[in-house]
């Protein structure tokens, strides 16, 4: 079993909707109601995306280079171990294993179960099924565990399932989210675009009795770092495709040219669809919509009252394709940290398929529990500090493996080396040094769990050190 090898069955269209598909979820549809009650205004508005589509494009540019240097299955975790050292990618494997990746999934599958409940109300998360002590179990989770335990089976049988359902699923969400911005835009009114963009750039808090919250010059670059949260989440996962390397056909071209496509893609989607949102739907209505779901207000007034079957219809076939990219993608990390002893041994071996079953498995269990906790949402705010840093210390790799290897290989080299790189990590440590010192709730749980792998590591380096004794 462990003599299999991957099989490099994907091509650069594979790989292009595995980085789209695994970025557009549930968020684009909910997060711009937060984004714009932090800024008040639709201008700063489209500025948080325009700036969160800036930093995930020059991210995913400087990536190509490490992509093409190092084609193999585990992506990140390899790029961090040889620009720095093992802990560094271990620490990153760590907190991927235990919120970034399986939170993730816990949330977007949770996300179906809710937008499933517009249709079978049975579904809804407000009813009770199972009560265990404290813990209550709504219909919606046990429907996301469901999803996820079948994405999960799915991808077992072989890298081939995963591909068809990614690409039929992706390419359905992007054709209904450009039908969405048309038809929003053949809806347009004239009235509304107006009042939305007479005062577009004030830059003020919005309060639900109508009032404007004030900002000094400081709190006011605070209040957009706290809106990105939102938008940086809805734009994440987007490397993922890094993560299957050894599946991806001529990958040194393949990953970076795909990262670049595929995130340009749903820049100008996420972009457009705030556009939209501005143009049926009042500021107040737009960010104070019921349980944050802009995107159901906005095709109620497109469409009528089949505008939120519409919306449903839609988030369920996004976040049904974007959680099989991230099954997908994420048990590839764990194989990879197996094979260098920091994960369980079985995880590190591939079944007959050809495809890590252990570590697709092992994820799968630790997705359900994050969605058995109702706690996936708070703790993804939570990490969103972890994964920026995590972005920023890779892609410094870039520089540092400049100078430690001029003379290596590199099939495609970072587009705008090194001003953009350079851009990104300095609009990096600005977001996270603003969200340490105005949302602290957002950064010091992350780099506990972060930090926590510290002495998981070295307790694990001690076990292989004995084993080969």
């Amino acid at each position: 079993m462990s003599e299999a090898k991957f099989k490099p069955v994907l091509g650069l269209w594979d790989a292009t909707m595995i980085v789209a598909g695994s970025m557009i979820g549930s968020g684009i549809f909910i997060v711009s109601a937060d984004i714009l009650r932090n800024v008040g205004g639709s201008g700063w508005l489209i500025v948080v995306w325009l700036i969160t589509g800036f930093m995930t494009i020059s991210a995913a540019v400087s990536y190509g280079e490490l992509s093409g240097m190092f084609p193999k299955a585990g992506g990140q975790y390899v790029y961090l171990k040889e620009a720095y050292n093992p802990l560094i990618a271990f620490l990153y494997g760590w907190s991927f294993f235990a919120i970034i990746q399986t939170g993730t999934i816990a949330a977007v599958g949770v996300a179906f179960s809710k937008f499933m409940a517009y249709i079978v109300p049975g579904v809804s998360e407000e009813l009770v099924v199972l009560e265990v002590g404290l813990l209550k179990i709504s219909p919606a989770q046990l429907v996301s565990i469901f999803v996820i335990v079948l994405l999960t089976y799915i991808n077992t049988r072989g890298i081939q399932g995963g591909k068809a359902i990614q690409t039929t699923f992706t390419i359905t969400k992007i054709l209904s989210l450009f039908g969405l911005i048309i038809f929003g835009f053949i809806m347009l009114d004239g009235d509304v675009w107006n009042a939305n963009w007479t005062d577009a750039w004030s830059l003020n808090g919005m309060n639900l009795d109508g009032t404007m919250q004030d900002y000094t010059t400081i709190a006011a670059v605070g209040a957009i770092a706290a809106a990105m949260v939102g938008s940086l989440f809805s734009s994440d996962a987007w490397n993922n495709v890094t993560f299957i390397a050894g599946e991806i056909k001529n990958p040194q071209r393949n990953i970076g040219l795909s990262l670049f496509l595929g995130t340009l893609i749903v820049t100008i989607i996420y972009v457009s669809t705030n556009l939209m949102y501005t143009a049926v739907l009042p500021l107040h209505e737009l960010a104070f919509a019921e349980k944050d779901r802009v995107a159901v207000a906005a095709s109620s007034v497109i469409f009528g009252n089949v505008g939120t079957i519409i919306i449903a219809l839609m988030i369920m076939v996004s976040t049904f394709g974007c959680n099989n990219g991230l099954i997908l993608a994420g048990a590839r990390v764990y194989f990879t940290m197996a094979k260098d002893g920091l994960f369980f041994r079985q995880a590190g071996e591939l079944n007959k398929f050809s495809v890590p079953q252990l570590a697709l498995w092992v994820q799968c269990a630790l997705a359900c529990i994050w969605c058995l906790s109702g706690k996936y949402g708070d703790l993804l705010d939570m990490i969103s500090f972890v994964v920026v840093l995590f972005y920023m210390l890779t892609i410094a790799g870039v520089f540092i493996l400049r100078k430690k290897r001029p003379d290596a290989e590199r099939p495609y080299k970072a587009f705008g080396y090194p001003l953009i790189p350079l851009i990104y990590i300095g609009m990096g440590m600005t977001f996270c040094t603003l969200l340490i010192l105005y949302k602290p709730k957002f950064t010091w749980p992350g780099l506990i769990i972060t930090l926590i792998g510290i002495p998981i590591y070295y307790i694990a380096m001690r076990q292989k050190r004995s084993a080969k004794v």
